[in-house]
């Protein structure tokens, strides 16, 4: 009989692959990660993710054309948080356990067949000058940016609506990606596809897919940061870096940026992801 749940089709994996005890422990607690990744919460913190109870995942949500995109989001978003290489680790985890699934027909297709590692920082390193990183520099552009059928392939890629909207801003505002983050939600015009900006400061207006996806984020905000963390704020973060509604700090710089490369690595034919500035859309 097919479980219906995440966590019980774990524990049936892990009850019949020949893994050590040591190993059991350690794919336990990476498929536990899982289960938070895949609902979109983050796993909690060290230690205390052996002890947690994982959230309740139906197995059908692995199942299904949209699977895929649900796994590679996930992996993106964990290899943002913590690195490459403890990433790849839980994939490998995952991976063991989604070919266990599949062979009992629980499953009817691994959603992780189209991943594949993200080289880490060593590996990176040891290929920062050799042709391949000649190669992804140019793949990207004599001034760095993307073409336009790899910004399509960004722009159509399944990830939180939070970031789906920063990059097309950054696509359509022409305005530095500081900028964009410092934005307040009661500075945008949403009618008229612009934000209200100090005398004398350039205007900063948008198209169509802002425009689309922009009420959606601020839905129920009246005021503070439009683009949050997802997790509150620390007691020492500034009132008008918080959300008054939610707590939340305003997303840096840093780790918009990370999420972005992270999350393009998969269309990389480097493996490394691009660049956030490179999806900005060159001055004429």
């Amino acid at each position: 009989m097919t479980p219906v749940e995440f966590a019980v089709a774990a524990e049936h994996y892990l009850a019949g692959a020949p893994l050590a005890d040591g190993s059991r422990r350690v794919y336990r607690i990476a498929l536990h990660t899982w289960a938070w990744l895949l609902v979109g919460r983050t796993p909690p913190p060290g230690a205390h993710r052996r002890g947690a109870a994982p959230p309740v995942l139906p197995l059908a949500l692995l199942d299904g054309p949209g699977a895929p995109d649900r796994v590679a989001v996930a992996f993106a978003e964990r290899a943002a948080a913590v690195g490459a290489r403890t990433a790849n680790r839980e994939l490998s985890a995952l991976r063991a356990a989604l070919r266990w699934w599949c062979a009992r027909g629980w499953l009817s297709a691994d959603p992780a067949a189209g991943l594949r590692p993200l080289p880490t920082a060593a590996a990176s390193a040891a290929t920062a000058s050799g042709p391949s990183a000649t190669t992804g520099r140019a793949a990207t552009g004599r001034a760095g940016g993307l073409g336009e059928e790899r910004v399509r392939a960004v722009l159509a890629l399944r990830v939180p609506l939070r970031e789906k909207v920063l990059w097309h801003l950054v696509r359509e505002a022409g305005a530095p990606i500081q900028r964009l983050l410092a934005l307040d939600v009661d500075r945008l015009d949403l009618a008229n596809r612009q934000a209200r900006t100090a005398p004398g400061e350039r205007p900063l207006r948008w198209r169509g897919g802002t425009a689309r996806l922009l009420p959606l984020l601020v839905a129920g905000r009246t005021a503070g940061p439009l683009f949050l963390t997802g997790r509150r704020a620390p007691a020492g973060v500034p009132e008008r870096d918080r959300c008054p509604l939610t707590g939340r700090g305003r997303l840096s710089y840093r780790r918009a940026a990370e999420l972005f490369t992270a999350a393009t690595a998969p269309l990389d034919p480097a493996g490394r992801g691009w660049t956030l500035h490179a999806l900005a859309e060159p001055r004429r």
